[in-house]
Order: structure tokens, then C-alpha cells, then sequence
């Protein structure tokens, strides 16, 4: 029998406490030895990210390979990504990798030891390093390493670095090599087996890297890339992730046929084919560099993944281009690294989490590694994920995942229906994925729904889809997500008065813009969210500086567009509460576009709140940040829907 209670105020056994402690990012991993090492962060030590190690075997405990202070994360596009590496080093290995601090390579050995510098310091006046890298990868010879370079000495620069592993550029900036030509964006370097040449990926302003690259091949020269050439690629075809398959066979993802699908450029004879032609995504969204969506089996197989809502596992006949699925209980998976059939990789499971997993590709068995959550929720506390589609007024499909509320036997009272949140990702070129979150968990088991939007932009769906939003953003994100929240409404599933939008980032917009434009929604919590469109492209880093071009359009010659769609100049229109929630070195949307939002609130009597992390950047990191903007946010819709909870109501300006 049902216990009937008001929806909002169930007494969750997940705290907020839970959901930061209990939630430890886990990184990508790497065959090493007879061992298997991989990144993971430590949110009770600010967000410091580590790299740990065990045998292969699960004989033996874990160990870290780095102590604190250091931690491994790149600054590179200020996304970073693939900031450390396992190299060979004669019989064993050492491990190179980014700092964070000071955003050099150094080097540690497997056994343990000081870790020691292997480029220069390079502060500027400023402070900030002037030389940034990711995506290191063994070089040509045992002596040095190749990886990206971001270069702030003189004009921005990027390119392929050489750096010597003896310690030598440490100190003699010299030292360095230019191996590649200097792009605006470079990823993805890669060696043919004879180390003869050398494959990666460039673009160029106002292009992201989802809009158009270009995949490069030339010789490798004494540690120079010469004779280059362009593969594939343009300002309209998305180019990822190049792998040789041979000494002159190279496989990479291009989206020219409307979707990521592999292709095969044989060097030997010129020629190009698709391996598989599938309305499916072979890839996504390039914002971190290093990601990986398949590997190289052998010269005739490779392991895939593909998709639309989700991502599976597959093995790909390079001849026939035939497709044998792996059958695996994970909605997302990303392969991180093969030795033989074992596979590494980090995937999600509605049952388990994210985590990193070994897999035996012969039977299927899977080893946790590391998850996410180191200490699994009763499942009679934990909301099913269904995969729905709505419906815009012009007939345009949307799509979204539904997270009903849920816990033990409970149910609201008898004709009260749940509030809803929508949440809204970031990017806003990314995606949501079906997943076991305690972010999610700590909603729907309190009586409040939640539903995970992809808007028309979001990836996963096709490049028409994600060219939706190509010069609509803040209307065609807006009208999908209410398109959503309207259509659960409709099916009696949400209160249509107690309806709620938040989000991150680029997710911040779209919830400060649907307040602006819209009266949907009861309440609206943005997260480091942008407000003012000509402050982020003044402001912004590199890498965002021109992606409103094609959100938005070129500035300034759009400006009166942009001043039409920035939410700053709209907020007399909001009527509704709204939470801001931002971190204090956030340099990928500054406090300033909180702030201003604040003061405009305050000016025309909105009840908000703004709450200041110190310490934070673009997205939370510290588990006592985390923990408490939780809290706060459900504060919050309790202080607006009128729920008891079991954290203070938030006191609201």
C-alpha cells in the first residue's frame, strides 16, 4: 500500500553531503605493464585530480602515482582534456603529465618519487602560464614525447610540441620543437607504426571543432612535420579522431554524410570510403581534446561506438563494413584503451553509475574498476530514466529524458501532481545521456520530477539537428524546453504551477532566457550562466571567443541581435524567483555575467538570491561547493513551491 505524502517533502535518505562524497569523477585508463592506471579526482581535496594504479589482476591494493600538491589537469582551450600519459622509459614506464598549478609537463617514475619539470615555468605578468599542453603521446624516438601546445608567448599559437624527457627545455625553452605548423586549434596528433609521418587535426576561427576541421598528414622529419597535406575536412565537415590502421592506412570520423560515420584514406592509392554509413553518431562534441570513440583492433577490425540516444559497443568489419553488437548494461560507453581483447573503458550504467571498466571482449565480462559512486543508493531510491519525444508547435521533434519521481512505495496525495525540473545542459553543444545521478536521485526522491533536455543544438542527433540552433540560440533551446515541460503537463505527469528550468554554462542561458521570453516556469536557478551576450565575446577564452558566430552571429555586425537576445536587457521581464549560483575564477563565463543579473533583479524587486563560491571555476569541483549549491537549490524550490524540506528554506533578496 502506497504512503501518501506532499511531493518535495519525502524524507530522502540522499543528502547533499552524499551526493559530493559519494560522487568521484573517474577518468580514462591505460594498459601499463601488468598494470592498469587511470585519473580520478578527489573532491574532498578542492577537485585535485590523481593518477592511481593496480595490477591488472586486482592482486595487490591501489596506489597513487602522484601525492598533493600536484594534480593533473590541462588548461589547453581551457577545456583541457588527455593531460597525462603512460611512456615507456627502458624496462619500465614513467608517467608525464600536466600540472595544473603551473600548467608544465613533469615527469614521475612508475615507482613513485618527486615528480621533476620537464618544460619551463612560464607565468606571466598576469600570472597565468604562457605555455599550456595536452594529448601527450610517445614521440618518434625514446627521448622525447609530442603534444599539443598552447603557445601565449607572443600571438596565440598552437601546434604540435616535441619536448625531450631528459629535463633538458626545462630550463632552455629552446629545447622545444615546433613539429607541426601553428593552427588556431590542433588535436588529435598521431604516429604511423614507423613513426615516417605524423596525422592530426587543425580549424580556425569563427569554426568549433563540430563546425568544419581538417585532418593533416605529412612526413615526420627530424622532428618536423613536412610535406603537409589535407586529408579531409572543411569549414562545413567535422573531422575527429584520425588512428592508423597501418603504415598508410588511416581511418577518422567525418560528419560529411550528415552524421559521424568512419571513413578509410588509403595514402597508398589516394582513395576514400565510408566503413559505415548509418543515420548514427560515431563521435561528438570535441570540447575536451584526447576523446576517443573507438579503437583499433587489428588491421582489419575495429571497436566502436555508436548511437543516437545513448552509445553502444560494437566491432566494425573494416572490409564488409558489417556491425556486431556487443551486448553491455551501459547507456554510454567510451573506450579509453585495448591490450589483446581486454578493454578499458569508461561507461555508464543505470544500475552502478559512471565508472571506469575492464572488459573481456570474448565473453563480455565486466570488472569495476573504479565508479563514480563509491557507495551505491538503495535502488528503491533511485528514478528509471525513460527516453521520450515531444513535440514543437511546427511539428519538430525534441528529445528528453524522463526522471519520474520515485522512493520505496511512497506517492503524493491523492490528486496533487510533482513539480518538474528541467534541466538544461551546458555547451550548449553536448548531450544527455540516460544515467544513475545522485544530483538527479537527490530530486526525485525528495517528490520533485526531473527532465533531461536535448534541445534542438544538442549532439547525438545529427548535424541537421545540432544546426537547429545554428543563429537561434536563446529561442529554439527555449521553445524546445518548454515544448517538453508543456507536453509533460499534458500527459498529467507535472503540476503545470510548479514547473522549474536550471543549468549550467551554456545551460544557464537557456533558463535565463525562458524566464525573459517565456512564463512557463514558476522558478529558474542558473549556474554560472551567460546573460550578456557582447560581455562573453569581450570576455570569453579563446576557444568560445567566436562560437557565438554561429549561435548568434558575427559581432559586431549582429550586435542588435545580440542585444535583443541577451537576457540582461530582458530581466524586467522575469516574474519568477531565480537562483545564481557562480564560481569566483570562473574564466569561461566571469562572475560579472551573474553579477549583472543580480543587480538587475535587486533593481526591479525579483526575489533571488546570488551565492559566490571562492575558489571555484567553471563548474564546481570542491565537495563542500557542491554539496552546498545543492542544498541551496533545493532551499530554494522550497522557499518558491511550498514544500517542507529538510535543509533551511533559501531567504530569497
Amino acid at each position: 500500500m502506497d504512503t501518501h505524502l506532499p511531493y518535495g517533502s519525502w524524507p530522502s535518505p540522499i543528502t547533499a553531503e552524499h551526493v559530493a562524497a559519494g560522487t568521484t569523477p573517474v577518468g580514462g585508463g591505460a594498459f601499463v605493464g601488468q598494470e592498469l592506471w587511470w585519473l580520478e579526482a578527489r573532491p574532498a581535496e578542492d577537485g585535485r585530480l590523481t593518477v592511481l594504479a593496480r595490477h591488472s589482476d586486482s592482486a595487490g591494493a591501489t596506489r597513487e602515482l602522484l601525492a598533493a600538491p600536484f594534480s593533473v589537469r590541462s588548461r589547453v582551450n581551457e577545456y583541457g582534456g588527455a593531460a597525462w600519459a603512460a611512456i615507456e622509459a627502458g624496462a619500465g614506464h614513467r608517467l608525464v603529465f600536466v600540472n595544473f598549478a603551473d600548467q608544465r609537463l613533469y615527469a614521475v617514475d612508475a615507482g613513485g618519487g618527486t615528480p621533476v619539470p620537464l618544460t619551463p615555468a612560464s607565468a606571466g605578468e598576469d600570472g597565468d602560464p604562457q605555455l599550456r599542453f595536452a594529448e601527450i603521446i610517445p614521440g618518434p624516438t625514446p627521448g622525447q614525447v609530442l603534444a599539443i601546445c598552447e603557445d601565449h608567448r607572443t600571438e596565440l599559437r598552437r601546434y604540435i610540441a616535441s619536448i625531450p624527457l631528459d629535463g633538458s627545455a626545462a630550463e632552455d625553452p629552446g629545447a622545444l620543437g615546433e613539429v607541426t605548423p601553428s593552427s588556431r586549434f590542433v588535436a588529435a596528433p598521431r604516429l604511423n607504426p614507423s613513426a615516417t609521418r605524423i596525422t592530426w587535426i587543425s580549424w580556425e576561427h569563427p569554426q568549433m571543432p563540430w563546425d568544419g576541421t581538417e585532418l593533416h598528414v605529412a612526413d615526420l622529419e627530424s622532428l618536423a612535420a613536412v610535406n603537409d597535406t589535407v586529408l579531409a575536412g572543411s569549414t562545413t565537415e567535422s573531422v575527429l579522431q584520425p588512428e592508423w590502421l597501418g603504415e598508410d592506412k588511416l581511418v577518422f570520423v567525418s560528419d560529411r554524410s550528415g552524421w559521424w560515420n568512419p571513413y578509410l584514406h588509403d595514402l597508398a592509392t589516394g582513395t576514400q570510403r565510408a566503413l559505415c554509413e548509418r543515420p548514427e553518431e560515431f563521435a561528438g562534441p570535441l570540447w575536451a581534446v584526447g576523446q576517443t570513440w573507438y579503437k583499433v583492433i587489428d588491421a582489419h577490425t575495429l571497436l566502436v561506438t555508436h548511437g543516437t540516444h545513448g552509445t553502444s559497443l560494437a566491432t566494425l568489419d573494416v572490409s564488409s563494413g558489417e556491425l556486431s553488437q556487443l551486448v553491455l548494461p551501459f547507456t554510454r560507453i567510451s573506450p579509453s584503451a585495448l591490450s589483446g581483447q581486454r578493454l578499458l573503458a569508461t561507461a555508464t550504467s543505470l544500475v552502478e553509475g559512471d565508472g571506469l571498466r575492464l572488459i573481456d571482449l570474448d565473453t563480455l565480462a565486466t570488472e569495476n574498476i573504479s565508479l563514480a559512486l563509491k557507495a551505491l543508493p538503495d535502488p528503491e531510491v533511485l528514478p528509471g530514466a525513460e527516453a521520450m519525444e515531444f513535440r514543437t508547435a511546427d511539428g519538430s521533434r525534441v528529445y528528453a529524458h524522463v526522471y519520474e519521481p520515485k522512493l520505496g512505495n511512497l506517492a503524493g496525495p491523492e490528486g496533487e501532481l510533482p513539480p518538474y525540473v528541467a534541466f538544461v545542459h551546458g555547451g550548449p553543444t553536448a548531450q544527455a545521456f540516460a544515467q544513475l545521478s545522485l544530483s538527479i536521485a537527490y530530486y526525485t526522491s525528495r517528490g520533485i520530477g526531473v527532465v533531461d533536455v536535448n534541445y534542438g543544438g544538442s549532439t547525438g542527433f545529427g548535424r541537421a539537428y545540432r544546426e537547429r540552433l545554428r543563429g537561434a540560440w536563446g529561442v529554439v533551446d527555449v521553445q524546445d524546453t518548454v515544448a517538453v515541460l508543456e507536453g509533460l503537463v499534458a500527459a498529467g505527469m507535472a503540476d503545470p504551477k510548479r514547473l522549474a528550468i536550471e543549468g549550467g554554462s551554456a545551460g544557464g542561458w537557456t533558463v535565463l532566457s525562458a524566464l525573459t521570453t517565456t512564463k512557463t516556469f514558476s522558478a529558474g536557478i542558473s549556474r554560472y550562466g551567460v546573460s550578456d551576450l557582447v560581455g562573453l565575446v569581450q570576455d570569453t577564452h579563446d576557444f568560445e571567443s567566436r562560437y557565438m558566430d554561429s549561435l548568434v552571429g558575427p559581432y559586431p555586425e549582429a550586435a542588435e541581435l545580440y542585444a535583443q537576445r541577451a537576457p540582461i536587457n530582458h530581466v524586467d521581464e522575469i516574474s519568477c524567483p531565480v537562483l545564481l549560483l557562480q564560481g569566483d575564477q570562473d574564466k569561461v563565463v566571469p562572475p560579472a555575467q551573474s553579477q549583472v543579473v543580480a543587480d538587475a533583479l535587486a533593481a526591479n524587486g525579483i526575489p533571488h538570491a546570488y551565492v559566490l563560491f571562492k575558489g571555484e571555476q567553471h563548474g564546481f569541483r570542491r565537495a563542500e561547493n557542491i554539496a552546498t549549491a545543492l542544498e541551496t537549490s533545493l532551499g530554494f524550490y522550497a522557499a518558491v513551491f511550498g514544500f517542507e524540506a529538510d535543509v533551511p528554506v533559501l531567504e530569497l533578496s
